[in-house]
């Protein structure tokens, strides 16, 4: 299974960056996805997730509003349309993928067996 991360890069405060996952390897349709970002020193954040086919969809609290999740699974592929971004965006970003049929918690890092490299999204104010 890869999962690959793209569209990160440097934006300033206010400003918008799409970032799009791709996995292969596994039944996309099948896998819940999520993305999930982290901070040197601090723990991995679930930021937002998208069962299989579309719904239900959850985001973090921090992100409500400003962030959407969606997916194409005719192209194995996840994106995430982040708005409004601030300095405490500020983190390395990465998508991760549910094993079919595995038991999943929407936001939590553990339940996902299948991780991204990551991309780094950097807000300047």
């Amino acid at each position: 299974v890869e999962v690959v991360e793209v569209g990160g890069g440097s934006v300033q405060a206010g400003g918008s960056l799409t970032l799009s996952c791709t996995a292969s390897g596994l039944d996309f349709g099948a896998s819940a996805m999520g993305w999930f970002r982290q901070v040197p020193g601090k723990e991995r954040e679930g930021v937002s997730s998208i069962d299989r086919d579309g719904g239900p969809i959850y985001y973090g609290d921090s992100v409500k509003g400003r962030f959407t999740i969606s997916r194409d699974n005719a192209k194995s592929t996840v994106f995430l349309q982040m708005n409004n971004l601030t300095p405490e965006d500020t983190a390395m970003y990465s998508c991760a993928a549910v094993a079919s049929g595995r038991w999943w918690q929407p936001l939590l890092p553990i339940t996902y067996d299948y991780w991204g490299q990551g991309t780094q999204v950097t807000v300047s104010p």
